[in-house]
């Protein structure tokens, strides 16, 4: 008999391990899928460690940043890292598909810090810089990469009163750091000094580091006394075959804000005003609501040793008046490849950019305010019609109709630039590194101005006008360095740079104006104009070239990452200095201690202070100061018969004498600071105080022609001025910056960032050299009708720049009369500064499962500005039967001043001010397409609101003089409001970031 007891417990035993094992994948069955995204960019991350809490079981993300990961029953967290973000625990719950957003590490993000020629530890650093990253930029319609840092940096200012949409950003780092054109920091882009923000869109940047204090500066030597900012583009593909197309796009409506009130067509009556019989909200006519929308492209990936990133991006901005706006298209090419193991290293950026704008009188905005309430826009008479093109205008003075003002005059601009680098670095040895850039950046200019014959203003007197003007800049660059790194013990280690420069640049121009056409014909036709000499009419050109040679080093020490010195040294030689001063030596020296590496410094996890001392100097903003350069005169007619020709002449004068010892502006700049670390770096920020001595600031004063020249020993004066070096100014300033990193435990974190400054204002030290100069130096009269003999703005020595003088109003008569101090200038007061005490920004940044909101208050306080509408239009004086009038909150009513407008105290007025500059809302959009990595949609909004007691357009600082077109004199006149100040707009955004595989 067969015994089957052994086959029945094999069988018996082989389906229970067949049931265990079903039983076991049964268990394991469950998985969760998932996408790891960028909180801030809303990136994929691949790569990224997917682990199960308390295993060691777990993946690791693809290229788009998915994961897939099999769950036993006990699984109940998981752990996401990834080098550079914050390590992040999910509860799993009964969730089979998950986003997890990764917040970037501070602290590990920071490390690397660009600086001049290279870039350099954080924890190295021992001057004034500070890295702003993508996620910490401004959002919403952002056309100028200026924009992106407003508010962001502890004493950078950033202003642009009025919401013209072609005006530039006035850009200041610690104040004012001289007269001339060269105010604004230099712009390195990519290692290209000098060039323009116009080459770069800036949804192509990757990375902004300002130099702020001299000792950083001192690197870039006779270009660095503004400050300097370095921007890095959009970073090439590093994955190895992957690809990545990257389209943000999106439309923005901008509205007018802010508009003075006035009197309407029934009181302007009431109070006396010409009754023309109609009823013209003129600023309605002029304004309406505009659109613009932006497209951005690009894409970047790599393969073998190349790495690419090629975009587009193209803008179409509109002002709120028809005519005014700009359309941009810049497309760039990064390339980089590698040979020889890598040794070897090429890289090429490419930038082309055309920009064209189109623009109206500005005084457009000024009449469309105080233009009669009661005139028509059209007249149906055969004198309007035939004179003015049916409109409205009367023989008034100062009487223009806005709506004709803004059709019947015309300028455009087309700008085209390009950008063209090319590197090359060489391993010699591991430790030494040679490279050489050369670069080319180029700018053409054209513009075309038309005055139609109809047009009141100009053309009407002028029988039509038209003007071409061409502008060229072409700069070229070379610089090579060398640099090694070596440990020089256990402890120390060196790196050395040592390089060599060489700049070239040459400008030239062309301008023609003619007038008089038998029809209107613009600038297209310049033949067409009859008279090409005297009022209304100019030929003339120009070309300059000048060379900049230097040479320039610098070491850097780190003992046991606790002591950190540097030291720098650059000398520099320029074409455009006098024959005895054209060299300058520019040296810098910092030091710095991260002392919680030496001591318990309790809850500090950094307390690094840091000392900094570094002398940087300024190009002049032309090249032939020095050189007494001859100039064109009057037209000579030798024999005196209009009949001849052939005898009539231009005239040679000579603008100012020659110089031999005109030398760099130069500033001293010592700084004290610290970086500090809290709390594991949850909280970080920086202090600095600083104090800096301009001298030898660049200035053109009056001599006595025939005098011997002290300049150009054995000559004599032959003009009536000559540049000197005149000026020594002094500022110092305390900068703070701080922030925490994602307040909360739960779903949402909240990121505030708060910096500010508290400048000491720029004091006048000195406005003489030797017998030549100035005590004081007046600018900005407030304007016609009445009021253009009388300067406000004195610069005296021993006292602040900028400050305003004038009568102090005691009160009125009881028939409305002003009761001054004083009618003498020579017993003006001082009214008020137009610079800052401080400014200040606030960023916001909230966190909540798919949702990011941020917004950021922006403001500045201490600083007074002139109310020119008040100033010209609030009382009910002589000229209110024409104009009309302001009404604000300070204007007067009982009784109602009728005092014929005169500049006093009343309107200067505390513009300090808070504004929510910028707000965004966004939502990152789940998605497990195949071909879609990430979608984000969201809504952002600029100059929500302003709380401020300023009754004017618009409280932002003015640096500047808007209607003075010296570069050298403009500076010294800040603080004044302009009737011709464009309107404040706010703005709305919608748009959609999608990222490709």
């Amino acid at each position: 008999m067969t015994n089957y007891l052994p086959n029945l417990k094999s069988l018996a035993l082989t389906i229970a391990l067949t049931l265990s094992a079903i039983l076991a994948v049964n268990a394991q069955s469950r998985s969760i899928s998932g996408t790891v995204m960028d909180a801030g960019l809303g990136d994929p991350v691949p790569g990224a460690t997917v682990m199960v809490k308390g295993t060691t079981r777990g993946t690791a993300t693809d290229v788009d940043g998915k994961f897939t990961l099999p769950l036993q029953p006990e699984d109940q967290v998981l752990v996401i890292s990834f080098v550079g973000y914050l390590t992040q625990e999910v509860e799993i719950g009964n969730q089979s598909t998950i986003t997890i957003n990764l917040e970037e590490d501070i602290q590990s993000l920071e490390e690397a810090v660009v600086i001049g020629y290279g870039s350099q530890d954080k924890k190295e650093i021992t001057s004034a810089v500070v890295g702003v990253k993508p996620e910490d930029f401004n959002r919403g319609n952002v056309s100028n990469p200026a924009q992106l840092l407003q508010g962001k940096v502890a004493g950078l200012s950033i202003t642009r009163p009025g919401g013209n949409p072609n005006n530039a950003f006035n850009v200041r780092l610690r104040g004012l750091s001289t007269f001339g054109a060269n105010s604004s920091p230099l712009i390195v882009l990519d290692g290209v000094i000098g060039a323009s923000l116009e080459n770069v869109d800036p949804n192509d940047i990757q990375s902004i580091d300002v130099l702020k204090d001299g000792s950083a500066a001192a690197i870039y030597g006779a270009r660095g006394s503004s400050g300097v900012i370095l921007i890095t583009t959009t970073k090439q593909g590093k994955r190895e075959g992957a690809t990545n197309v990257t389209v943000n796009s999106f439309a923005t409506l901008d509205k007018a804000a802010n508009l003075i009130p006035i009197l309407s067509a029934e009181e302007f009556v009431e109070r006396g005003g010409t009754d023309f019989g109609s009823e013209t909200d003129w600023r309605e006519e002029l304004i309406d609501d505009a659109m613009s929308f932006t497209t951005n492209a690009s894409i970047s990936g790599s393969f073998g040793n190349s790495n690419y990133m090629a975009s587009v991006n193209y803008r179409d901005n509109n002002g709120i008046v028809n005519g005014v706006g700009n359309e941009r298209l810049n497309t760039r090419l990064n390339l980089s490849q590698g040979a020889l193991n890598n040794r070897l290293r090429f890289n090429v950026n490419l930038s082309f950019t055309n920009l064209a704008k189109e623009s109206i009188n500005d005084a457009a905005f000024r009449y469309a305010t105080i233009y009669n309430p009661t005139a028509p826009i059209y007249e149906d008479t055969e004198d309007a019609i035939e004179d003015f093109g049916g409109y409205f205008q009367r023989n008034l003075f100062d009487f223009y109709n806005p709506v004709a003002l803004a059709n019947q005059q015309k300028f455009v601009e087309e700008v085209k630039s390009n950008l063209l680098s090319y590197r090359a670095e060489f391993d010699i040895l591991s430790n030494l590194t040679l490279s050489a850039q050369y670069s080319q950046d180029r700018k053409n200019e054209l513009l075309g101005n038309f005055w139609s014959m109809q047009d009141y203003q100009v053309g009407f007197g002028a029988a039509g006008s038209a003007e071409r003007i061409t502008r060229d800049r072409a700069q070229r660059i070379f610089e090579s360095t060398l640099r090694y790194e070596i440990d020089l013990s256990d402890k120390l280690n060196m790196t050395l740079l040592g390089g060599a420069g060489m700049q070239f640049t040459k400008n030239e121009g062309f301008r023609a104006r003619v007038r008089q056409y038998l029809f209107d014909q613009g600038w297209n036709n310049l033949g067409g104009g009859a008279i090409r000499v005297g009022n209304f009419t100019e030929v003339s050109s120009y070309a300059n070239e000048d060379q900049l040679n230097s040479l320039f080093g610098r070491a850097n020490f780190n003992w046991d990452n606790t002591f950190f010195v540097s030291a720098s040294v650059r000398s520099e030689t320029y074409s455009g200095f006098g024959a005895n001063n054209q060299t300058g030596i520019f040296p810098a020296f910092s030091v710095g201690s991260d002392f919680t590496q030496i001591f318990d410094m309790g809850l500090f996890s950094q307390f690094k202070p840091r000392v900094s001392y570094g002398v940087t100097g300024n190009l002049p903003p032309s090249p032939t100061l020095a050189l007494g350069v001859f100039g064109n005169g009057n037209r000579i007619d030798l024999d005196g018969d209009p009949l001849t020709q052939n005898d009539i002449f231009v005239g040679i004068v000579q603008n100012s004498n020659p110089n031999r010892d005109l030398k760099w502006e130069t500033k001293k700049e010592f700084n004290v600071g610290l970086d500090f670390g809290m709390f594991n770096n949850k909280v970080t920020g920086s202090v600095d105080y600083y104090t800096r001595n301009i001298s030898d600031l660049l200035f053109n004063v009056p001599v006595a022609p025939g005098a011997p020249n002290p300049f150009d020993p054995g000559r004599f004066n032959t003009a009536s001025s000559t540049w000197i070096n005149l000026a020594d100014l002094r500022a110092a300033g305390f900068e703070f910056a701080a922030s925490v990193n994602q307040i909360g435990n739960g779903k949402l974190k909240w990121t505030p960032t708060l910096n500010f400054t508290i400048y000491d204002k720029t004091t006048i030290e000195s406005l003489s050299a030797g017998d030549l100069g100035f005590e004081e130096l007046r600018f900005a009269t407030p304007g016609s009708p009445g009021q253009n003999n009388i300067p406000i703005i004195y610069n005296r020595v021993g006292e602040n720049l900028g400050d305003i003088y004038g009568p102090r109003l005691l009160g009125y008569t009881e028939d409305g009369q002003y009761i001054l101090s004083t009618t003498k200038e020579d017993e003006y007061e001082k009214l008020g500064n137009g610079l800052p005490k401080g400014e200040f920004g606030f960023t916001n940044s909230f966190m909540y499962g798919q949702w990011s909101l941020n917004f950021f208050l922006r403001g500045a306080w201490g600083h007074d500005l002139y109310n020119s509408y008040r100033g010209f239009y609030e009382n009910n004086d002589p000229g209110a039967v024409t104009w009309n009038s302001v009404i604000t909150d300070k204007t007067p009513t009982n009784p109602l001043v009728v005092s014929t407008q005169t500049f006093n105290s009343s309107y200067v007025e505390d513009a300090s001010f808070i504004r929510l500059d910028n707000a965004e809302l966004g939502y990152n959009v789940k998605t497990n397409s195949a071909n879609l990595s990430s979608l984000r949609i969201y809504f952002a909004a600029q100059n929500l609101f302003t709380i401020t007691g300023y009754t004017g357009i618009d409280p932002e600082v003015r640096t500047n003089d808007s209607e003075n077109l010296d570069a050298f004199t403009s500076a010294l006149s800040p603080g004044i409001e302009r009737r011709n100040t464009y309107f404040q707009t706010r703005s709305f955004t919608m748009g959609v970031t999608v990222n490709f595989k």
